[in-house]
């Protein structure tokens, strides 16, 4: 059942692709009937390997992409099929997108604060240069930065860190409730990444605001996240508190995920072999459980039935658990 009181209630999204030539075509689901929701000032991260349909999850709530079936609602109105030119400008108001690579987000020749006025202009934030210059600087120093630092400066003249803090100043301006971050830190140096990932903790903490926290980087994710869902290609096979998901998972696949995560310690070598001898299109045609081609416990069920089982009060689709 829609709860009313969520920023955004996902259901049953599914988004086909036809892969092929007009004398063969394959239809491949990269998103497959997928259900979730995002309380206020929450953050909830979808993980997954390249290639699970996080990124293209994303893509359709930011309404970049249609969906094939299901809908997005947004504080309980329908926006996947936008089409009101003011209705989607409050949308793309209050929904702001964060994305991957910050000198991407930028043009080299235009000076980064010509960005910030004309978000501000665009929307209707502010009313003159005074008082957009008092905004502006505002949103700069709550990602760490000032008006002065930035003026007159191109992307180029700022480190990807630097640069990455003035891409969520940016998106901040609008006074958003819901930042979609794909893959925001995963171009930024090591050294860099808790102090973006600190930054959404903030903006949740101060402000309210919610986050949809896409990744592959589990690390990340569980010091960040309240929520977590892991995605395998195109399904959802486990969600729920991110303490419990990481710390006790139940799904084979995210078992493995965790166990992949490099550890600085000699002692603890990974000796799994893992099979990679199955073709990413196979494991998209699967008619069951689409991890079933890697799984150590795969059982005949497991070619037919993608079950949906609550287990210590997170979502688990595994046949596994199915007595």
């Amino acid at each position: 059942m829609t709860n009313s009181n969520n920023i955004i209630n996902v259901s049953g999204l599914t988004k086909i692709y036809t892969m092929g030539n007009i004398f063969s075509k394959v239809k491949i689901s990269a998103v497959d009937n997928i259900t979730f929701d995002i309380k206020p000032g929450e953050i909830l991260t979808l993980a997954g390997e390249s290639g699970c349909g996080k990124t293209t999850v994303a893509r359709i709530i930011l309404n970049f992409i249609e969906a094939t079936t299901g809908n997005i609602l947004y504080k309980s109105q329908d926006i996947t099929h936008i089409k009101r030119k003011k209705e989607k400008k409050i949308f793309m108001k209050e929904v702001q997108a964060i994305f991957q690579n910050p000198f991407e987000t930028f043009n080299p020749l235009r000076k980064v604060e010509d960005y910030l006025f004309e978000t501000s202009e665009n929307y209707g934030i502010t009313s003159g240069r005074k008082e957009a210059e008092e905004h502006l600087e505002s949103v700069l120093r709550s990602v760490g930065l000032t008006l002065s630092m930035i003026k007159n400066k191109y992307p180029s003249e700022f480190s990807g860190g630097q640069l990455q803090r003035i891409s969520i100043a940016r998106s901040l301006i609008t006074r958003p409730l819901l930042l979609v971050a794909d893959e925001p830190v995963s171009m930024i140096d090591a050294s860099l990444r808790m102090s973006i990932v600190n930054l959404f903790k903030e903006l949740k903490e101060q402000y309210g605001i919610s986050v949809l926290y896409i990744t592959h980087d589990l690390a990340t994710a569980y010091y960040v996240s309240d929520r977590i869902i892991i995605m395998f290609r195109g399904h959802i096979v486990e969600s729920g508190s991110v303490e419990d998901v990481l710390r006790n998972p139940k799904h084979p696949y995210t078992s493995m995920l965790i166990e992949s995560i490099p550890e600085p310690d000699p002692r603890k070598v990974w000796q799994k072999s893992v099979d990679i001898s199955t073709d990413e299109s196979d494991e998209y045609l699967t008619k069951g459980c689409r991890f079933s081609h890697r799984c150590p416990h795969v059982m005949e069920i497991c070619n037919n039935d993608v079950p949906d089982f609550e287990v210590e009060g997170r979502i688990v689709k595994c046949n596994l658990y199915k007595d």
